[in-house]
């Protein structure tokens, strides 16, 4: 079933410092999609987000990037959640996973935050777990200690391929999030 209002937010931080790291793979997907659907989200002061609105395949769907820093995307979520009238389990949050091999992706429709931060400000300022997920798997090569570097860090060369490949699919299965539900995104894609 195709939700009423979607909003589709892909997580990141905000500054040319972080384009392209592992911990930026939402808000890429972000920017794929405004290649796709035409939508142009631009900056929002109410929000410290990038948002747009409008039409694709008859639906009203946003796209959106919060400013802030990843651990404090909540607040931004809230307020464009809030205003815009979008009920929770019509969002749709892209995020980094280092518990998914890169590559690798996978749409949950409500759970807990698995150790992310972002998400879990978000599951907070909402105050529910009720919402689509989508997570892209950035791998977890990295050292004790070094899970900060690691995620913002960039794809080496040989795994270029394979995130292209995600971000690609990961496009398209927001998309079918937004037309036809989780349910049936998740037959198609995980």
């Amino acid at each position: 079933m195709a939700r009423t209002k979607p909003l589709i937010v892909g997580l990141g931080n905000p500054g040319a410092k972080y384009r392209d790291t592992r911990h930026n793979v939402g808000f890429s997907v972000v920017d794929a999609l405004e290649e796709t659907t035409g939508i142009a989200p631009t900056h929002d002061n109410r929000a410290n987000a990038l948002v747009g609105w409008g039409r694709y395949a008859g639906l009203q769907l946003g796209l959106m990037k919060p400013l802030t820093l990843m651990n404090r995307s909540g607040s931004a979520v809230r307020h464009v959640v809030n205003y815009s009238n979008v009920d929770p389990t019509d969002l749709l949050v892209i995020y980094d996973d280092i518990n998914l091999p890169v590559g690798r992706i996978r749409l949950r429709p409500k759970g807990g935050a698995g150790g992310h931060n972002g998400l879990q400000d978000i599951i907070n300022q909402l105050q529910t777990k009720d919402f689509p997920r989508l997570r892209i798997g950035i791998g977890n090569d990295f050292d004790r200690g070094e899970q900060s570097r690691y995620v913002l860090s960039r794809f080496t060369p040989e795994q270029q391929p394979d995130i292209e490949h995600a971000l690609s699919r990961a496009a398209d299965a927001a998309l079918r999030v937004a037309t036809d539900g989780i349910d049936e995104a998740m037959n198609q894609f995980n």
